[in-house]
């Protein structure tokens, strides 16, 4: 088919140009034909526009794309005349206006030392085979400072040039196989930069940047050999003058706009529905395969662009390992499911976790040790507030687990060393535009009104570990996202039930009649 394709573009370029008359319906020279000469020219003229456009078809669809009687060119990305639904008319991605964008890079500028020069390259295309690539995802950086979805460019920063894009050069056959990308036009009108050029000629204006820097920042996850193997970047590393970025990209990017809160607000509400419906599901379908399958669909079909990672969904044992990703088991009856799960919408990413007997009901064990992550859920979420940090909300998560499994009888003691085989996990991490989110940020630091984190108390026990049998081959963890305001916090996952009452009656809403069975049957109905 792809072959049959290229092969009708070939010839429909090398459609010779057409001489003569175009149809011999006779000589319109001829006196007897008055009117021949204009019938001919009409039909030659019409015939010309046929095979102009036949020829050109898909470069003008390439070029192009169409809503009603308007043409507006296609940057390789929706803008507000492609996609008005998406996007308002002074935004540049969907929710984020020009003008923050702008902000954005004069407060890295701000950041970076004196004369410094910042470069970010745009994510790589990774393949899945030799010519099947992986659907791409754009660096967070990247994305954070240009608006640019699309590989190929890379964005120089600095206080004198302010911000240069370098972007993928034409290239007629790859816009007729993948699509049009944006250029140093879209770089301009689009993007909004202050200077622009075609990918062929960095080589010979970025060193000239290089050299009037101080330091050289780039970033280190998608540095790129097309400006590092650069004399001037060669020189600078020699010098110890060529450092990582992200120590100020993601300085910039740990405290949330308004405009970045209200996506993940969307981003998690997203996430809450879908795996509202997945847990309808596990009832009927308690096969992990379905039910990965069941929450990708649905967090897709209300509008997120991807999964943030790969579903886990670990049943019975398969949930006490950490990050399970086979998803290829039954789920026995009365076992746990432990679904941790994530959506992306518009570069912003949810991120939450629920475990759930798909049976519809909790054994002793399983109600036991469930309540006591229940509980440290609700008390670290608590300590979320400005002044307290990442690190001592884990602490006390850590002090909780250890009585409670004391309690329980799974640890001999609470300072047994045995806790961190059952629980190596942090309390939580940071949350945006990756899922672990802005990592250079230090867990020691006073969280911010804007900062968005996770609360995930978990325990994971093997089916190998010495403890008591009923507790054996158990995994739970219960995550939420949890945003830190002036006054204290606001859980955006709320709306996903953890409640063991509430669980049980979701599970059995069908012979549910009581008041709260209804309610929670009314909010598993499509948003």
């Amino acid at each position: 088919m792809l072959q049959s394709l290229r092969g009708v573009r070939r010839q429909a370029a090398a459609i010779p140009a057409r001489e003569g008359r175009a149809f011999q319906h006779g000589d319109a020279t001829s006196p007897k034909k008055k009117g021949g000469k204009i019938l001919n020219s009409l039909l030659y003229f019409t015939s010309s526009i046929f095979f102009d456009t036949l020829s050109g078809c898909l470069h003008v669809l390439v070029g192009f794309a169409s809503y009603g009687s308007q043409r507006t060119i296609n940057v390789g990305q929706p803008t507000s005349l492609s996609h008005p639904e998406l996007l308002g008319e002074d935004e540049i991605t969907p929710g984020i206006a020009t003008n923050e964008y702008i902000s954005r890079r004069k407060k890295l500028v701000e950041l970076l030392p004196e004369k410094s020069l910042a470069i970010i390259a745009s994510a790589p295309v990774k393949m899945m085979t030799d010519v099947v690539p992986y659907p791409f995802r754009q660096d967070a950086d990247y994305l954070y400072i240009t608006g640019c979805l699309q590989p190929g460019g890379i964005a120089v920063l600095g206080e004198e040039c302010g911000l240069c894009m370098f972007m993928p050069d034409p290239d007629p056959d790859d816009a007729a196989w993948q699509g049009p990308v944006s250029g140093v036009e879209a770089a301009f009108e689009f993007f909004k930069a202050d200077k622009a050029f075609p990918m062929s000629q960095m080589h010979k204006i970025l060193p000239q940047m290089m050299g009037r820097a101080s330091r050289l920042f780039h970033n280190v996850k998608t540095a790129s050999p097309s400006y590092m193997h650069l004399e001037p970047f060669h020189r600078a590393t020699s010098e110890n003058k060529v450092k990582d970025l992200s120590i100020y990209t993601h300085e910039i990017r740990w405290i949330k706009s308004s405009s970045e809160l209200k996506l993940m607000r969307a981003s998690a509400s997203i996430a809450c529905q879908s795996l509202l419906q997945t847990m309808l599901l596990s009832r009927v379908f308690p096969e992990e395969s379905k039910l990965s399958a069941k929450v990708e669909y649905e967090c897709k079909i209300r509008g997120a662009q991807r999964m943030a990672f790969h579903p886990v969904v670990g049943g019975g044992a398969n949930g006490s390992i950490i990050h399970y990703s086979r998803n290829d088991q039954k789920i026995r009856a009365g076992d746990f499911v432990l679904m941790d799960i994530g959506c992306e919408l518009h570069g912003y990413l949810s991120d939450l976790t629920r475990t759930w007997p798909t049976c519809g009901s909790f054994n002793s064990a399983q109600e036991t040790l469930y309540s006591l992550i229940l509980e440290t859920n609700k008390e670290c979420v608590k300590l979320c507030k400005p002044g307290v940090s990442l690190q001592q909300i884990h602490n006390h998560s850590v002090n909780m687990l250890r009585r409670g499994l004391k309690e329980i009888g799974i640890l001999n003691d609470e300072a047994s060393y045995t806790y961190h085989q059952l629980n190596p996990t942090s309390i939580g991490h940071y949350l945006g535009m990756d899922v672990h989110d802005c990592t250079l940020i230090n867990i020691d630091r006073p969280l911010q009104p804007g900062v968005v984190i996770t609360i995930e108390p978990g325990v994971y026990i093997p089916s190998s570990y010495d403890a008591p049998k009923s507790y054996r081959g158990i995994g739970i963890r219960i995550e939420d996202e949890v945003l830190i305001t002036e006054t204290g916090h606001e859980v955006l996952t709320a709306s996903m039930p953890k409640e063991i009452q509430h669980i049980k009656s979701l599970l059995n809403f069908s012979r549910g009649e009581g008041s709260e069975a209804s309610d929670l049957r009314t909010a598993c109905t499509w948003a």
